[in-house]
């Protein structure tokens, strides 16, 4: 069966890249990473993201931003002023 993929070029290149070093096709390289995704158990599980945290009491302007707003774009006027 013929299908149209949009993938990214840089994994294009790599899946190419992959296939010819190894004396294969893209299709059969394309087919091999499907089988392989397909096969995972279910239950396998999901990366998740370290939570990450700096010590301190944190900002001031916490949960205000129109303050921290003001105080990024402080000097340089507003959209579509002109200086």
């Amino acid at each position: 069966m013929k299908t149209t993929i949009e993938i990214s070029d840089t994994l294009l290149i790599e899946a190419k890249k992959y296939a010819a070093s190894r004396g294969l096709t893209l299709r059969q390289v394309m087919e091999l990473g499907l089988q392989s995704v397909l096969k995972e158990p279910a239950s396998k599980k999901r990366f998740r993201m370290k939570l990450v945290t700096f010590g301190g009491k944190g900002s001031k302007y916490e949960g205000n931003w129109e303050a921290i707003r003001e105080m990024i774009y402080e000097g340089r006027g507003g959209i579509g002023e002109t200086k």
